[in-house]
């Protein structure tokens, strides 16, 4: 991840009306050019119906794009779909602009300026969220030390993914690769020079804007 690797939080669908036509705004976080392409058509299928469907998408850290006027005067609707990925600096997205017409003519500016504020208003529902490496290990801790482990934990930037009771407690947790040197070392430390991971693979978060872990990518 050489530049800053920005996506969508969430998928959302979001619409307005523009002179009588219906504009409807279908954002999601994909990971490829055949995940863009899977919701674009389930889109489509949905919205069988309508005038126009247009999409955009950008993958593969901004290589891979493509964009559709689907029937619009050429120019008028998929490029500037894309141009709002583009400026919001969003990777791993795909857009479908679903359009009813109203019986009213736009014109070719109209069309810009409303296919551009459909998706503007996609990506300020979706949210954004930045990509970063990070570690995931697993923690096998005697029950009279977990209170004070966990305690650490619950002050930390880190995702905890499972806990498992057994004959000690088993803890799978996520952190930041730039945090984990230092909270390994602050474990060791609680636990009077104990290392109780015994498990750590690198893996890929989602961030909010204050860098606070969201989710864990799936490979």
């Amino acid at each position: 991840m050489g530049r800053e690797d920005i996506t969508v939080l969430k998928n959302v669908e979001v619409s307005f009306e523009e002179k009588k036509s219906i504009f409807i705004c279908n954002i999601s976080r994909i990971r490829n050019e055949e995940e863009a392409m899977k919701f674009i058509n389930e889109i489509k299928e949905k919205y069988k119906d309508a005038t126009h469907n247009v999409f955009a998408y950008i993958t593969n850290n901004g290589i891979s794009m493509r964009y559709s006027d689907d029937g619009e005067p050429q120019g008028t609707a998929g490029p500037p779909v894309l141009e709002v990925l583009k400026r919001e600096g969003l990777n791993d997205v795909a857009v479908v602009v679903t359009r009813y017409f109203g019986g009213t003519l736009l014109g070719a500016g109209g069309l810009v300026r409303a296919y551009s504020a459909s998706c503007k208003q996609g990506v300020d529902a979706a949210g954004k969220v930045k990509r970063k490496p990070a570690i995931l290990f697993s923690m096998n801790i005697e029950y009279d030390k977990y209170g004070k482990i966990n305690h650490y934990l619950q002050h930390k930037n880190v995702k905890i993914i499972s806990i498992e009771y057994a004959e000690n407690i088993v803890i799978r947790v996520v952190s930041l690769l730039e945090d984990f040197d230092s909270i390994h070392s602050d474990i060791i430390e609680i636990l009077n020079g104990n290392d109780i991971i015994n498990f750590k693979d690198e893996c890929v978060v989602f961030v909010d804007e204050c860098n606070k872990i969201m989710e864990v990518q799936n490979k």
